[in-house]
């Protein structure tokens, strides 16, 4: 399976064609996807009002790369409130799964309600737990899963308010190695790319994969390169690592 994240330089403007940046961006590589791959786009990056929109586009971007695309999130109205949810299309364009942001961060909750049920799929037969941005803290929402996961997937807005992206990058990486190693899971970020702005709170661009099977230091965490990369999800790797933890009493979640 291979995994696509990205990390685009995106607007906060209400018009921004946020969509048409991500889509330009993913089929770079569509040549290289097919039907049991997953692109992961970051959270909000859909600023429209319009939700038969955000999950039209969804749609049409799967069927564009003919694979699966997990859809960050959108700010969806519900009987005159909003919810941060997103939605997973397959490479029809069928919508397969929702989810909502659980835990919404503070400068978010005049914004947006708490969700309630966090993303539990399956992709090509691997059990896929989808964690919007700030939920990805929280542990007991990883021991409310009701399976253990191969993938996480974080759609992520990384918000600071540190002059530079370095303190919230070291965090996310510390964290994303630390659950992959926890739970004997990859753990795949999208976020907006790092764009100071004045007038918000920037993002730190945190995106890349944690990967546990490696023996390499260096590769415990590798960022994204520019404004997407590819991974490779090795499963057969992924399991040795599983069996070789629970040998030495490392590994509880069966």
């Amino acid at each position: 399976m291979k995994l696509l994240l990205v990390q685009p330089r995106l607007s906060y403007a209400p018009d921004a064609d946020n969509l048409g940046v991500v889509t330009r961006i993913t089929e770079r590589f569509a040549s290289e996807l097919g039907g049991e791959d997953i692109v992961l786009l970051p959270e909000h990056f859909d600023l429209r009002e319009d939700r038969g929109a955000y999950e039209a586009g969804v749609s049409e971007l799967a069927r564009r790369l003919g694979t699966n695309v997990v859809g960050g999130s959108h700010h969806e109205v519900r009987d005159g409130a909003r919810v941060n949810s997103g939605v997973v299309a397959n490479p029809r364009g069928e919508i397969t799964a929702r989810y909502e942001k659980v835990r919404p961060y503070a400068a978010e909750r005049d914004r947006v309600l708490q969700g309630s049920s966090f993303g539990e799929l399956t992709i090509a037969g691997r059990a896929v737990l989808v964690l919007i941005c700030a939920d990805f803290w929280f542990s007991d929402l990883f021991a409310s899963a009701k399976a253990l996961p191969d993938v996480v997937l974080v759609p992520a807005l990384s918000v600071t308010r540190k002059p530079t992206p370095d303190y919230s990058r070291a965090l996310w990486r510390h964290l994303a190695v630390a659950r992959a190693y926890e739970f004997g899971t990859y753990v795949g970020i999208s976020d907006w790319a790092h764009v100071p702005t004045p007038e918000h709170l920037f993002a730190s661009g945190v995106g890349g994969l944690a990967d546990p099977t490696t023996v390499n230091p260096a590769a415990f965490f590798s960022p994204i390169t520019g404004d997407a990369r590819s991974y490779e999800l090795d499963f057969e790797r992924l399991s040795e690592f599983r069996r070789d933890r629970r040998s030495r009493g490392f590994f509880w979640k069966s």
